[in-house]
């Protein structure tokens, strides 16, 4: 996700996380495109989301959540993020830009509300 955020600059990234619903452990991780190509907003192209919902469901994974980054802000939901947050259930990761260290943060957004949860890496795999 970092990697894929530093290259993607000076546009916001993002990308969907797959794994066992109700786990709340990432298995896999799919870049898409942003079809906005802004560094402010983000919107998930839908050919990658049925892509990556397909390649998920062949490894008996779901789609658990959304990542993305922003370029210029701290690693915290702004008012678009949980506007457009889609599923209660789902993990928000956004990864922040702002200073020199990239920031990796994770949130639960249910009813507007902004939960944060503990990011904890396993290991640093990722699909392409």
């Amino acid at each position: 996700m970092i990697e894929r955020a530093i290259e993607d600059l000076p546009n916001e990234t993002c990308g969907l996380l797959a794994g066992v619903l109700g786990d709340d452990v990432v298995s896999e991780i799919y870049p898409c495109t942003n079809l906005d190509a802004s560094p402010l907003v983000y919107t998930v192209d839908p050919l990658d989301h049925l892509r990556a919902a397909r390649r998920a469901e062949a490894q008996g994974y779901e789609i658990i959540g959304v990542y993305h980054s922003h370029t210029h802000t701290e690693a915290y939901p702004s008012p678009t993020d949980v506007a457009k947050a889609p599923d209660p259930d789902w993990h928000y990761v956004l990864v922040s830009l702002q200073d020199t260290e990239p920031v990796v943060r994770s949130y639960r957004i249910v009813d507007e509300v902004i939960t944060e949860e503990d990011v904890v890496v396993l290991s640093a795999t990722a699909t392409t």
